[in-house]
């Protein structure tokens, strides 16, 4: 059993919250109860009546708190894996709590700055304008130029009651796997695994604010778009401080039209935003909800919020890049290539029945205009289907499949009339246009001739080495095969069979010389008055017993 001593209040917690929902049963079996000496009348309960699975385990997360809100939040990426149902309650969580003190916040700001705040700022206002449950943002003015900053504080205990609680998600993923098939079949420890990392990034604000810059730089020259500037001198882990941003969340169509703003092209420049992160940069902000948007008064909107993000390869790009051309060609082996090369496919996946679902998933879309395809209904379609055939999507895809997801959503407010797959058809032609064109040609074979001329150069010492391993007696070879095994006996009986007859035919002539010199000397063969001819019968008999011993006890005569 798991259950560390000084996390036991906490492993109380998740049991009660578990058995309210009717996951008794789930706490009784990885032993929680157990340890925990609950009442067995609690470890009974019936589930909620009128709640469906997905609303049970939605409640579950909320009442944990901020670690398992955000667990709650990444699952709901994971359309992978998980029922559609409860894809669609999780997505409902939301990351509110109530903020902590001003004078809690000016005190870490003082610790972490290693000074009065006074120095720094000559305002820090005493209500934050925004509160999440690792940290909140407070505006401020800084002493030097008098420039408006937001500062962003993390949370008081916060790093020590996540490590807590990924501690404790560890433990519980590990119960489970000996308990449940299941766990390890959803990739659960995978799971938990991804979302400890992104926690860890998440906790660390210079990550964040690196983030920031490289996604600014992406917009260096388009004026639409905008990430605030970081003042890295007033930023350490636990504080962030940014260019303080004014502008309206994009949630509204009404309330923006009346304000004079050109929604079409609001949406627009949403859309092309996410695109060119994707498919050209392929480092893109993985939670654009309006949240964590701002549109300015010319129009321009500014990202905000770099704690999530996701990563795609150059390589990655170019099989996102063939899978899609793949289902506009409706060529359902190319679309099955295309996954394979992503290295999703495990090797006991039934590639028939795989194509078969595909060629499903293609007709239903056969003929549709791309002005009329639902994005995230066909990457929730392509992700079941996934998790029907045991595939496992890359963590980055999924990141990208809920940015699309998130992006549409948020357009279909502005701009019902607006396809993402539209927009996304040139950064498509693009793509397979830069795969296939001489510049990328050439970088690839200059690419792969250092990687020759590299390997080429490093020989005479490698060969260096394994002289000196072979010379030192270091190499030691084990085959284990069953074919060389049976070759092997069969060596074994031929060699023994050939030593037999060799031995018989020694024997026989020595005999027959010793015999035959007798007889023509017509008297006793004698060595020092020893008869030799009785002693060496004696000692070839010996020597034949001991050979036939020996090959018959081996059992490879």
């Amino acid at each position: 059993m798991a259950v560390h001593i000084r996390h036991a209040g906490r492993y109380r917690e998740i049991a009660v919250a578990l058995i309210r929902q009717g996951f008794g049963y789930m706490a009784e079996e990885m032993g929680l109860t157990r340890v925990l000496r609950m009442p067995t009348a609690w470890i009974r309960r019936e589930a909620p009546e009128n709640k469906t699975l997905g609303e049970r385990i939605r409640l579950v997360m909320e009442s944990l708190g901020p670690t398992f809100i955000k667990l709650g939040q990444l699952a709901s990426t994971r359309a992978d894996l998980l029922p559609a149902s409860v894809v669609q309650e999780l997505v409902k969580l939301q990351d509110e709590v109530p903020a902590f003190e001003a004078e809690e916040a000016r005190r870490i700001v003082e610790l972490e700055l290693g000074g009065p705040l006074e120095e720094w700022m000559s305002e820090f206002s005493e209500r934050p304008v925004a509160a999440a449950s690792i940290g909140q943002v407070h505006t401020a003015r800084l002493v030097s130029d008098g420039c408006k900053v937001a500062v962003k504080v993390q949370r008081p205990g916060v790093k020590r009651q996540v490590t807590r609680d990924l501690e404790i998600l560890h433990d519980l993923v590990a119960m489970g796997e000996k308990r449940w098939e299941w766990v390890t079949r959803y990739q659960i420890p995978q799971l938990v695994d991804e979302f400890s990392r992104s926690m860890e990034a998440e906790l660390d604000y210079t990550s964040e604010a690196r983030n920031m810059e490289r996604i600014s730089a992406q917009f260096e020259e388009d004026e639409h778009i905008h990430v605030p500037d970081v003042f890295w001198d007033l930023t350490t882990e636990r504080v962030l401080t940014m260019a303080y941003v004014e502008g309206v969340k994009p949630t509204d169509r009404q309330y923006l039209e009346q304000r004079g703003y050109d929604v079409k092209t609001i949406a627009s420049r949403i859309v092309n935003a996410m695109l060119n992160q994707i498919f050209i940069s392929g480092f893109f902000h993985a939670d654009p909800h309006p949240g964590n948007l701002l549109l300015m008064k010319d129009g321009s909107i500014t990202f905000l919020d770099f704690g999530m993000v996701g990563r795609l390869s150059s390589d990655m790009r170019d099989y996102l890049s063939s899978l899609v051309i793949a289902l506009m060609r409706q060529d359902t082996p190319a679309m099955v290539r295309s996954i394979e090369r992503m290295g999703m496919v495990p090797e006991e996946t039934d590639l028939t029945a795989l194509r078969r679902d595909l060629d499903r998933l293609r007709e239903r879309y056969y003929d549709v205009p791309f002005s009329e395809v639902n994005l995230g209904q066909v990457i929730n379609d392509f992700f079941s289907t996934a998790r029907e055939h045991g595939i496992g999507i890359p963590p980055d895809l999924l990141l990208l499949g809920k940015a699309l997801v998130t992006t549409e959503g948020m357009v279909e407010r502005l701009d019902p009339t607006l396809s993402i797959v539209t927009l996304a058809e040139p950064f498509g032609r693009r793509l397979a246009k830069e795969k296939f064109g001489p510049d990328r040609l050439r970088r690839k074979t200059i690419s792969s001739a250092l990687g020759l001329a590299d390997s080429l150069t490093g020989l005479p010492d490698r060969l260096r080495h394994l002289t000196s391993f072979i010379s030192g007696g270091r190499i030691k070879v084990e085959l284990e095969a069953p074919v060389l095994r049976q070759a092997s006996r069969g060596v074994d009986r031929l060699v023994n069979r050939l030593a037999f007859s060799i031995v018989l035919l020694a024997f026989s002539i020595v005999m027959a010389g010793l015999v035959i010199g007798a007889a023509l000397a017509q008297k006793e063969t004698m060595i020092w008055n020893y008869p030799i001819i009785e002693i060496g019968v004696i000692v070839a008999v010996l020597m034949v017993a001991l050979l036939l011993f020996s090959i018959f006890r081996s059992g490879r005569f």
